[in-house]
């Protein structure tokens, strides 16, 4: 495609025409599928199936669509005269399936960390700011804020999520008391989105608070805090969706620090495994739940995953290292 500087000398019709034929759209013609035609689709690419009847009943329960990011990466979705073929002659739907299964459960697993963090991220950020400032709603306060249209853009989020809230103690606040407009936060925050718990801790201005909160996660730099708890709220709406987090490149890369309260990473693997992999993304979560949750089961359990993985579930594709449960965070 032709560049925008390459117009720049263009006359005012000419570079007219040329944003008009970038944004030209066609309407979507394709038809539904019947499950017997998604089988026969899949068979006509290249997909070998074991029962056929089996298949049918997983299609009917599992999208054809959302089966379709399972088989993607093992398809040529480069040329399309191939019609996305697929790549190996030797897979099997069943195989794919198993995928399926595979990052289901490692799903859970994820979803079930995340879970532990949230709640702690919750907790320690209501205690220490509500404490430093003996104030029980200081997210109110502008002057905790990086600046004006931070702190209207965050409360305006807290306030829909204070309203959508059904819980009973926000129902008795509202009740009883007519000001502040909204609870304490340690009611308030429990009821927020993590992505909202995510960018009110953004939209805060460097302090001593916010400091003291990366450091109970044994970070050093609120940035880093700041980029891993954006990161976990990605990961975290992928689990909630069901989307697929095995071969997946994240929205939101992670950060990895060189200087941690406790063992983690040394520079050089922090420098040779991908950011927006999922095994950096599983070695932060470990990282915080080995604080907040000593003696939790996290690698117990990503371990006897991985033993019935399969073989058409590749670690590579999910940015394992080779020995990663040597890594001093992993220990």
């Amino acid at each position: 495609m032709t560049s925008h500087a390459s117009h720049k000398n263009s006359a005012p019709g000419e570079v007219f025409e040329f944003y008009m034929e970038e944004i030209v759209k066609i309407a979507y013609s394709k038809k539904p599928l019947s499950i017997e035609n998604q089988i026969q689709k899949l068979k006509g690419r290249g997909l070998l199936f074991k029962n056929e009847e089996t298949a049918k009943c997983i299609l009917s329960n599992i999208s054809y669509y959302r089966f379709r990011a399972y088989t993607y990466p093992f398809q040529d979705n480069e040329n399309e005269e191939n019609d996305h073929a697929f790549l190996q002659d030797d897979i099997y739907f069943e195989d794919i399936f198993n995928i399926y299964l595979f990052d289901r459960r490692l799903r859970l697993l994820v979803f079930n960390g995340i879970e532990k963090i949230e709640v702690a991220v919750r907790t320690k950020l209501s205690q220490i700011y509500s404490e430093m400032y003996n104030d029980s709603h200081w997210f109110l306060n502008g002057e905790h804020y990086k600046d004006h249209d931070s702190y209207e853009k965050i409360i305006k989020s807290i306030a829909e999520d204070v309203n959508r809230s059904n819980e009973d103690f926000i129902k008795h606040y509202k009740s009883k008391y007519k000001s502040p407009e909204m609870p304490a936060s340690w009611m308030t925050l429990e009821v927020v989105s993590m992505g909202t718990l995510s960018r009110l801790y953004a939209s805060l201005r460097k302090s001593d608070a916010k400091k003291e909160v990366a450091r109970q996660f044994g970070l050093a730099d609120v940035e880093i805090m700041t980029n891993w708890f954006h990161a976990f709220s990605n990961l975290r709406n992928c689990c909630a969706h069901h989307s697929r987090i095995w071969d997946r490149r994240f929205a939101v890369s992670i950060n990895l620090p060189y200087n941690t309260t406790y063992p983690f990473m040394d520079r050089g693997m922090i420098n040779s495994i991908k950011k927006n992999k999922l095994f950096s993304l599983l070695s932060c979560v470990k990282y915080i739940c080995d604080i907040i949750s000593p003696g939790n089961n996290f690698k117990t359990n990503l371990e006897n995953l991985l033993k019935e993985k399969g073989d058409w579930v590749s670690l590579k594709k999910i940015g394992f290292p080779n020995e990663w449960d040597k890594l001093p965070v992993w220990k």
